[in-house]
């Protein structure tokens, strides 16, 4: 029998998408299933973004572009930093990519070879557990704890810290707990990190959807060449299937990020950059109004899941991600999932997808209607009342 490459067995996969293809399977056999699985806003991509991606098209932007991107993208992605953070960043330090995921693999297999240290959250994205263990990483991970609001405790980060660490990834607001790291510990991150000389890699795709004050990104805290800061259009600007996401690098790393596009994916797709320049420099209305439609659901969320026996939740800071704890259920993450999507209807994901600390709980993602945040948390609740 043929064998697959090793390093092709160590990879991962993302339970939000495993969870869609049983939903779509159950859906076919004439079930009506509530999806609070998939990560992704339930609004329209808005309609000054298509135009623009359209006139681009009917234009001939139909070729290939720059492998580090169009420079006009670039140069709004620049000008983004100076508007929200005012922090100067050179266009040519910014680099598109086709998606954010893409960005996560040519960041790792930029910089991480096999045995080299690094630091991960845990619970987190899948996709960077997924991609350290394909190139071999030596990972170690650093538990983000319901008790400091999902953040990490600044000390225990300290205690895994070593002079081989080579990477110490975050993400911010986060997947799946919706927390935001507080800024003193930021600071803390960036003194290590000056002091052991690791990069840093702040994943910051949620960075617009943030309910209860200012976010702090971490290139306003350390813009060096140990940061690198990913963002990207799908989840601000409705755009998932539009495929586009930045980086910004240090100069000196860009010709290695230029190699790596043009063997992975030879440039991000023409037209949609240009949809993608608009999302940046034209009207936000769209984002203000879709933060405050997530905000008013979070807070309905957050509300109905603690009125639940044996059930419990903080108040997520960011993200549209509700991280509910179910120990006191008695079931382990995966049980509670399984019994929920085939009895009941409703499809969540497990903690443990997420990672070994993500045990105990569920991610639900509220990037959908109030009436079916109704609907499924009362099914829900039904549930836990018959264990």
């Amino acid at each position: 029998m043929l064998k697959m490459s090793e390093a092709v067995e160590r990879l991962g996969t993302e339970g939000a998408f495993e969870v869609l293809a049983k939903v779509k399977e159950l859906e076919a056999k004439g079930k009506k299933i509530i999806h609070f699985q998939i990560g992704e806003p339930d609004f329209d991509t808005p309609e000054n973004i298509k135009e623009a991606a359209y006139r681009a098209l009917k234009e001939g932007q139909t070729h290939y572009s720059h492998s580090l991107g169009i420079w006009e993208l670039r140069s709004s992605v620049a000008s983004y930093y100076k508007r929200h953070y005012d922090v100067n960043v050179d266009p040519e330090e910014v680099v598109i990519g086709v998606g954010g995921k893409s960005l996560i693999l040519i960041t790792i297999l930029a910089l991480i070879d096999k045995g080299d240290e690094v630091i991960c959250p845990n619970p987190s994205y899948p996709a960077y557990q997924s991609i350290l263990s394909y190139v071999g990483a030596n990972i170690k991970f650093l538990p983000l704890r319901e008790s400091k609001g999902f953040s990490f405790d600044i000390e225990e980060l300290k205690s895994l810290v070593s002079n081989k660490t080579k990477l110490v990834i975050i993400n911010n607001p986060q997947n799946p707990t919706g927390g935001i790291i507080p800024k003193e510990d930021l600071m803390e991150l960036a003194k290590l990190s000056e002091k052991y000389g690791f990069f840093v890699f702040s994943d910051e795709i949620y960075d617009r959807i943030v309910y209860d004050g200012k976010f702090d990104s971490y290139i306003e805290l350390a813009k060096n060449d140990r940061t690198i800061i990913l963002n990207g259009f799908s989840k601000t600007y409705a755009m998932t299937g539009w495929r586009l996401g930045w980086v910004i690098v240090p100069r000196f790393l860009v010709p290695v990020y230029q190699k790596l596009a043009i063997n992975v994916y030879s440039c991000p797709p023409t037209f949609p950059q240009y949809g993608a320049i608009e999302a940046l420099n034209g009207p936000q209305d769209s984002v203000d109004m879709m933060v405050k439609e997530f905000k008013k659901r979070r807070d309905f969320v957050f509300e109905k899941i603690n009125e639940i026996k044996n059930l419990s939740m903080v108040k997520p800071k960011g993200a549209f991600y509700a991280f509910v704890n179910i120990s006191k259920t008695g079931l382990s993450s995966k049980q509670f999932f399984e019994k929920l999507l085939y009895e009941y209807d409703v499809a969540v994901l497990s903690g443990s997808a997420f990672g070994k600390y993500g045990e105990g709980y569920i991610r639900i993602s509220y990037a959908t209607s109030m009436e079916n945040l109704s609907e499924g948390i009362g099914r829900i609740k039904k549930m836990v009342e018959s264990l």
